[in-house]
């Protein structure tokens, strides 16, 4: 069984590796509020169990091993997600934290049967693909990067984002939700800003918090 502080690694290992983002230790690092020598350190451990490699230029993967466990426990911790916002009916902007809890709990056997419960969902209540059920859709981008004045349809609520209990609840109040219509009313890069229309009227985005949110564009009728 993997200590916890690997399975951190391996989780944060796939949400970055998914989401395209760079995987050396300084990134890592970043992303897991640790000095770069503890992170060397705890890779260095994870290489000798199979679990990750390095590649030419240093960056970060993970082998199969370290794919298929760290896509058990993401998975989990989704199903965890969901088990506390479709059947406990807690707000999603409190699951990720409170789903830690839960998802050591679930074993194969209660997995199988959660997945069936909840109707064999394929994103967890933020909209992030769970591994083995969802994919990432092709045509998402960061939703720093749309244009002023189109539509857009919020995709997703990265695991970055998650890990920011304020950002997600600035997020619910507005009801900024995956599958939300938004339309960019103006940007303010002097503020770093980006204003939007959505559901609950209008709401007021830092640059940085838009960058760790997916979107894409209606289909056309």
């Amino acid at each position: 069984m993997s200590s916890p502080v690997v399975e951190e690694y391996l989780q944060t290992l796939h949400f970055m590796l998914r989401d395209g983002q760079q995987t050396i230790s300084a990134r890592l690092a970043e992303r897991l509020h640790v000095t770069p020598p503890t992170v060397t350190a705890t890779l260095r451990r994870m290489e000798r169990d199979g679990l990750v490699t390095y590649g030419a230029h240093k960056e970060v993967g993970l082998t199969e091993l370290g794919q298929k466990t760290a896509e058990d426990l993401v998975r989990r911790h989704a199903l965890a997600e969901r088990l506390l916002t479709d059947f406990l009916k807690m707000p999603w902007d409190e699951a990720h934290e409170e789903s830690h809890g839960f998802e050591h709990a679930i074993t194969p056997k209660v997995e199988e049967r959660l997945l069936a419960a909840l109707g064999h969902p394929s994103t967890c209540p933020h909209g992030n693909p769970i591994p083995g059920i969802g994919t990432v859709a092709p045509d998402e981008f960061p939703l720093d990067h749309a244009i002023v004045g189109e539509e857009i349809i919020l995709e997703r609520i990265t695991e970055e984002a998650e890990l920011d209990s304020r950002l997600m609840h600035h997020l619910q109040s507005h009801g900024l939700a995956p599958g939300a219509r938004l339309r960019i009313a103006r940007s303010e890069p002097f503020n770093r800003l980006l204003v939007l229309e959505g559901p609950e009227g209008e709401a007021v985005l830092g640059i940085e918090a838009a960058s760790k949110l997916r979107a894409r564009r209606p289909t056309p009728t």
